[in-house]
């Protein structure tokens, strides 16, 4: 199929995802068509298949791009060896930040979860299994130090990534405190959490 003329695959396809993003946030995945998401993007619906297989794929290469975007920051940013609990710390401040930038992302990566095919569910949790393995290996050096105290570091490690994300849902730039007025108080209730 030729692409319309004057189309570029290099803008294209970014603004469709970016669309799809938008959208799936916006309305569900479910009630989400593959020809609204050409008329936000402004081609026909045939087009889009130049770009992705198909809706499924779409939510697939989504949820995957967010979570090795998160997986190589937080490796581009992991403190050098440092005591738990400042890497603690560290890693609950790049939580919240890397996540206030990404609402759409973040809201589709948890809430679309249910509408992923096996295989890419399986993909998925492999990755965020990578990530919550990154939080779960600073809470038992925290053990192992003895600045921490937890009867479970896995249930832990996803009570406080849970906890980090909610962030995202209220947080607002301009409200009544700032965001690294949130990320203090957050921190106090994370030592509070594991017992430090």
């Amino acid at each position: 199929m030729a692409r319309k003329p004057g189309s570029r695959a290099d803008i294209t396809g970014p603004r469709l995802r970016e669309a799809a993003l938008r959208l799936f946030a916006r309305h569900g995945y479910a009630a989400v068509s593959m020809r609204q998401i050409a008329r936000e993007v402004g081609v026909q619906a045939g087009a889009l298949y130049q770009y992705i297989d198909d809706k499924q794929s779409l939510l697939f290469e989504l949820m995957r791009s967010h979570m090795e975007e998160l997986l190589d920051a937080w490796a581009a940013s992991a403190p050098a060896p440092q005591a738990a609990l400042d890497r603690l710390e560290q890693f609950a401040r790049f939580h919240i930040r890397f996540h206030a930038a990404r609402a759409d992302a973040v809201f589709v990566s948890y809430m679309e979860l249910r509408n992923l095919e096996p295989m890419h569910f399986e993909a998925i949790e492999a990755l965020r299994r990578r990530y919550e393995t990154e939080l779960e290996a600073i809470l038992r050096d925290g053990q192992a130090e003895g600045s921490m105290s937890l009867p479970d570091t896995k249930l832990a490690a996803m009570a406080l990534i849970a906890m980090l994300t909610g962030v995202n849902t209220w947080f607002r730039e301009g409200g009544r405190l700032s965001r690294e007025k949130v990320e203090d108080i957050y921190i106090d209730m994370v030592r509070k959490a594991v017992g430090a």
